[in-house]
């Protein structure tokens, strides 16, 4: 048994020889594209000749790089290639030959045509680091360098877990959500501020402090049984400088390099300004985001095709629903055409949103499917981060309503969707890992909370919640990650509040997890937001309206946001197109119905409306 283990494992030449590292570390038979291109790493690899034994599988190309130590094989799987091992044989040097077996395996049933998450969903993103501990004595790798941390302090390593996670689901899937995403779970072996995983060392090992692939796997199949997908962040944008690369590179040119450091400018709208510099292109797509952070560059077809494999990977070893892509633009934008496209080859309804942290409609518009750009660039990728709605969201509930000003840049920021292929398809977010709390934005005013939920869980979009706004989490108004990304109470063994079973909330906290709750359960059961029309009014006398609806349906799916701190009335007539023939109103989280008389809502101070019309 011991010399089958060794034979599993992909060992077959003498022991002293170091053993390939082979990415992917797999791959299956009947994908879109027959095309795997491998990259090997071992000392002195490149100096050998490969020779490939199996069955319906051609080695088409052998690329030597400059570094001696890695080597890149073109593999053409044929028709007739089936679940099985090849054998790679590496011959020549000094030493005898070297055998490494490599998995081809059978996709799941149906993988390709995976259902990935959208309109019908609401999302609950997470730090993993930050949520909850599910095994405290994991025995981690030698080679771990941030080993342990204190929850005082914010900028450590909390210990929250892939075990702690799937334990969390029940609540999750309770809540009403039906896809979670969690920041980034790939290793990250930094030295110190290692936890928020944006760093990459290792692109396909999950992190050991989080648990293993096995775990995740685990944890993705146990989310599925509760009606939860999994979308996977990744970053193609850059990696860490603990990342084994940066020891020895590839090529030169795997990262991009400059005489002296030089940092991204983060000037985004240089790619789409047609009186850009191209320095100032450059040093946007080029530049380091920081010195942490080598910046890869994707110009080079090897380090395109590694990422990209190493997406499909992941979607299709773990079965994930989605993917998010960290720091979008940044990355070569041809690249990221070719990328999108690909993935959505393989797998024609998995969704893939971008994060370009952008406050202008057009910007963001840029880089979604179906946009067609002044300068003929055309993305693959289905949906993105809605900034802009965002931006407008917090603005409409902190500002006093004006003519450019409240409740009107809500209502010119959801105008603009005219500007997008698939409005529907953006995620539109509360806040997120990178972002100060929304309690604390809005000034501790659970109301105003409340008009936000309500807004992002009717509007014409993907909605994404953000784990502890439920029970009001706070941070300093002003950026600070570490705070913002704070410990989910009731996560760990001893906490003396615990979100997860409501021991220890204070009665806001209950009433707003309960909020939350009925919010997105109903949500999840109601056709009108998942396919619904939507029409909006010109806000007027402290009053934002909007309607989903769609033709064949008689009812009517009214949003009403009232900023007056009296009561106040509002006159149905302002909207026939939606209102004719209304008899009945019905609130739909099952609080007090406000009265309707004569054609009249008569509405309490301040608060949110999610009202059912019906003739």
């Amino acid at each position: 048994m011991k010399n089958l283990a060794a034979v599993t494992l992909g060992l077959l030449g003498a022991a002293a020889l170091a053993q390939p590292r082979i990415e992917p570390p797999h791959w299956w038979v009947g994908m879109a594209q027959p095309q795997l291109q491998l990259l090997v790493e071992a000392p002195g690899i490149g100096a050998r000749q490969p020779r490939l034994q199996g069955s319906g599988v051609r080695l088409k190309a052998v690329h030597r790089l400059p570094s001696p130590d890695h080597l890149v094989l073109d593999l053409e799987l044929g028709a007739q290639a089936r679940p099985g091992w090849l054998e790679l044989h590496f011959e020549g040097g000094a030493s005898a030959p070297l055998v490494q077996r490599y998995e081809l395996r059978a996709r799941a049933a149906g993988s390709a045509q995976r259902q990935g998450f959208g309109p019908r969903d609401a999302i609950y993103l997470l730090v993993p680091d930050r949520f909850a501990q599910g095994q405290p004595d994991k025995t981690l790798p030698a080679h771990i360098a941030e080993r342990s941390g204190q929850r005082s302090n914010p900028g450590d390593r909390h210990g929250g877990d892939l075990a702690g996670m799937r334990q969390a689901l029940p609540y999750i899937a309770g809540l009403g959500f039906t896809q979670v995403w969690p920041t980034p779970l790939v290793e990250n072996n930094g030295a110190a501020y290692s936890y928020h995983g944006y760093a990459a060392s290792d692109f396909y090992a999950i992190d050991p402090r989080f648990g293993s692939n096995a775990d995740y796997r685990d944890f993705v199949a146990e989310a599925r049984r509760h009606g939860v997908g999994v979308i996977q962040d990744i970053v193609l944008n850059h990696i860490g400088a603990s990342h084994r690369w940066m020891q020895k590179l590839p090529s030169p040119d795997w990262v991009n390099q400059w005489p002296q450091y030089t940092e991204t400018h983060h000037a985004r709208m240089s790619l789409l300004d047609p009186y850009a510099a191209p320095s100032d292109q450059a040093r946007f797509a080029s530049g380091w985001f920081t010195q942490n952070m080598p910046d890869l560059n994707q110009r080079n077809p090897f380090v395109a095709t590694y990422l990209t494999q190493m997406s499909i990977w992941w979607v299709e070893e773990m079965g994930l629903s989605g993917i998010r892509t960290d720091t979008y633009s940044y990355s070569d934008r041809d690249f990221l055409a070719r990328w999108s496209a690909r993935l959505m080859a393989e797998y024609p309804k998995l969704n893939i949103v971008g994060e370009e942290w952008s406050p202008h409609p057009a910007v963001v518009a840029y880089w979604q499917r179906g946009k067609k750009n002044h300068d003929g660039y055309r993305s693959s990728t289905p949906s993105m981060m809605d900034f802009p709605l965002h931006g407008a969201l917090l603005a409409s509930l902190t500002e006093a309503d004006g003519h450019d000003s409240g409740f009107t840049k809500l209502y010119e920021a959801l105008a603009h969707d005219f500007v997008y292929p698939a409005p529907e398809q953006l995620v539109l977010f509360e806040g997120n890992h990178d972002t100060p709390r929304l309690y604390s934005l809005l000034k501790e005013d659970a109301v105003a909370m409340r008009m936000a939920l309500s807004f992002m869980a009717a509007t014409r979009r993907i909605p994404q919640f953000f784990y502890g706004d439920e029970i009001l989490f706070t941070s300093p108004a002003q950026r600070d990650d570490g705070r913002v990304r704070a410990p989910m109470p009731g996560g760990w063994a001893g906490d003396a509040v615990n979100a997860f079973t409501g021991q220890g909330l204070s009665e806001p906290q209950r009433e707003m997890q309960d909020f939350v709750r009925k919010l997105f359960t109903w949500r999840k059961a109601e056709p009108l937001v998942h396919v619904g029309k939507l029409m909006q009014y010109a806000p007027e006398h402290g009053h934002y309206v909007l309607f989903r609806y769609q033709p064949g349906d008689k009812r009517r799916l009214m949003l009403v946001l009232n900023k007056n701190r009296e009561p106040s009335q509002l006159a149905l007539r302002r909207f026939p197109e939606m209102t004719a023939g209304v008899r009945q109103v019905r609130d739909l989280l099952g609080g007090p119905t406000p009265a309707l008389q004569d054609g009249v809502l008569s509405l309490p101070a301040r608060g949110a409306y999610l009202l059912e019309l019906s003739e």
